[in-house]
């Protein structure tokens, strides 16, 4: 089956020269102009991901993103224009799983669509090891499923894969970097506060009470672990 990417952006530019590129990897394509057919055709159809701007008419990128999360888990990458900050990490705690700033090479767009999609798909050929539970919280890397006191909770990909790389190393401490690194799998420009954003949000849907058996902890100046503080 064939991969197939929407294309959310009022630019023509944007699509014609993205297109092309995607063209090259033989990936369908739908192109859409504001934020309201965006978030029409986001839900009328099943994409493997979506790039989608933030600066749309109609309806803003970030509250197109919003509103597709409440129904899908399927990959996001955002543009944004360059210094638009706030923006960007309003973005990711919306639940977009990557960012880039215009403007922007299609190449560096293909390179991390291709690294996001691999990183969907790879798990999924190795079922052995995918899988990791403690009191309370299951994760399952396999499907991109957290079970939260045995209800399954929104994630997006990004913050599965956190998670996981977290508990499946639990009580060590991993900086931004390897976290990065592993997670992200290719050479990240943007901001390193990304995974302060990603780790806030995966904290608000598992750390559901005071007495929660585990906790995401900040190592300050280095970086987060995953311990279980009741046996």
């Amino acid at each position: 089956m064939s991969t197939r990417i929407l294309i959310a952006d009022d630019d023509p530019v944007v699509h014609e020269s993205l297109g092309l590129y995607l063209d090259n990897e033989y990936y369908e394509h739908d192109s859409v102009y504001d934020g309201l057919e965006a978030e029409r055709v986001a839900r009328e159809k099943d994409y493997d991901l979506i790039v989608l701007d933030i600066m749309m008419p109609h309806k803003s990128g970030t509250e197109v993103c919003r509103d597709i999360r409440r129904i899908s888990n399927v990959p996001i990458i955002m543009l944004t224009a360059k210094g638009e900050e706030i923006d960007r990490i309003l973005g990711l705690e919306l639940g977009a799983d990557d960012y880039i700033v215009k403007p922007f090479s299609p190449r560096e767009v293909v390179a991390r669509i291709k690294a996001i999609l691999r990183r969907m798909t790879e798990p999924k050929k190795n079922a052995a090891g995918q899988q990791i539970s403690f009191p309370g919280l299951d994760i399952n890397l396999d499907t991109y499923q957290v079970k939260v006191n045995g209800e399954i909770i929104p994630f997006t990909p990004k913050e599965v894969e956190i998670l996981y790389l977290l508990a499946s190393h639990k009580g060590q401490v991993m900086d931004r970097e390897q976290i990065l690194d592993k997670v992200w799998g290719y050479d990240y420009y943007g901001d390193r506060r990304t995974i302060d954003t990603h780790i806030k949000r995966i904290r608000q849907k598992i750390q559901v009470s005071e007495d929660t058996a585990y906790a995401l902890i900040t190592v300050y100046g280095v970086g987060y672990k995953f311990e279980v503080t009741q046996p």
